[in-house]
């Protein structure tokens, strides 16, 4: 079983020192920016959409806690959107010695659980097209493709 706690500020650079690298190894992938291109564009739009860290009005900063050993397994950030009923999720990661062990399933059902109880009726996410392992999490707890995200890099002629 999978519980949450709010992330403590202690906890925030360690989040940031996974979160900005996976991300800007995504940008670079995706958009095909040089690395320190994708790097300064992922420090940058964190900067942005958590301004206060772990005490940025509306977004959730969580870390996932397997009930049975008590350990940290992960994290979890999601937008709540209390007029749509809905939770947006930003980022959720279980740590790489956890992985594979079913954590990221428990945790979903963890979060719709306590989505479910507070009034909200959807999840939504964006998961990147070679995200392999994402994407069989949550097509296995229920979520469906509702649309493509598509990009093209424009190039002077």
């Amino acid at each position: 079983m999978i519980s949450f706690r709010p992330m403590l500020e202690s906890e925030y650079a360690g989040y940031l020192a996974y979160f900005i690298p996976d991300y800007a190894t995504e940008i670079a992938a995706n958009y095909g920016l040089p690395d320190a291109d994708a790097l300064a564009q992922a420090t940058g739009e964190i900067a942005e959409d958590l301004p206060q860290g772990v005490g940025t009005p509306g977004n959730v900063l969580l870390c996932l806690i397997d009930s049975e050993s008590a350990e940290h397994v992960g994290y979890l950030w999601y937008r709540p959107d209390a007029k749509g009923r809905s939770a947006f999720i930003s980022d959720f990661h279980i740590l790489p010695t956890h992985q594979g062990k079913g954590l990221g399933k428990l945790a979903i059902e963890a979060l719709e659980a306590e989505l479910l109880a507070n009034g909200f009726d959807q999840i939504k996410l964006r998961v990147a097209e070679d995200n392999s392992r994402a994407r069989h999490v949550y097509e296995a707890t229920g979520f469906r493709v509702t649309g493509t995200n598509m990009s093209k890099t424009l190039k002077p002629r």
